[in-house]
């Protein structure tokens, strides 16, 4: 998310936990609505598969969770120990709120969604590469693919490298938000 269009016309200011919070859930929301339908027609006419995966452009919740776990991991980079436990679960309370689910099932799908990323993704650390392995394994990608790349339960290289050039527009850019944005601590 290079692009935080919602606020990129605000002065720098102080943001309190629960207003970042509420930036990255709708900004996480509008980005995944608005660029899976993309994601999803790009992914249908590839070249790389040899049969059409035929994705839903409403069929963004699996998207949505990457997503989330991907940019959630960002967060202890950026912020001090203890103010990025606040922000995340201030993030968390608030999407389990629109999903309506409580905020630990909510938090559970986001450690599930984060494991199975690190595991897909080894021995690379690159979390663009395990956003792209993500959707691929999440959406059932393999079943489309030529007989060679789907008996080795992996993506055609040049579909991957695609697929990630088109992910890393859905990571936040936190160095560019706090060179904007001063976070302070929420007042409970």
């Amino acid at each position: 998310m290079k692009n935080l269009g919602l606020i990129s016309w605000l002065a720098k200011r102080k943001l309190s936990e629960e207003q970042v919070a509420n930036v990255f859930v709708e900004t996480t929301f509008e980005s995944v609505e608005q660029g899976w339908p993309e994601l999803a027609a790009f992914l249908n006419e590839s070249d790389g598969f040899i049969q059409c995966p035929q994705l839903d452009s409403e069929d963004y919740g699996r998207f949505l969770m990457i997503v989330v776990a991907a940019n959630i991991q960002l967060i202890p980079q950026h912020f001090d120990n203890g103010h990025d436990r606040q922000i995340i679960q201030r993030i968390f309370s608030k999407f389990a709120r629109a999903l309506d689910i409580s905020p630990d099932v909510f938090a559970s799908k986001v450690k599930h969604y984060r494991s199975f990323m690190k595991q897909i993704n080894q021995p690379s650390k690159n979390l663009v590469t395990a956003m792209t392995r993500a959707v691929f394994y999440k959406y059932h990608l393999n079943q489309c693919q030529a007989p060679f790349f789907r008996d080795m339960n992996a993506p055609n290289p040049n579909t991957q490298r695609e697929l990630r050039d088109l992910m890393q527009h859905f990571l936040w850019d936190w160095p560019a938000f706090k060179t904007t944005y001063r976070v302070v601590q929420s007042k409970n």
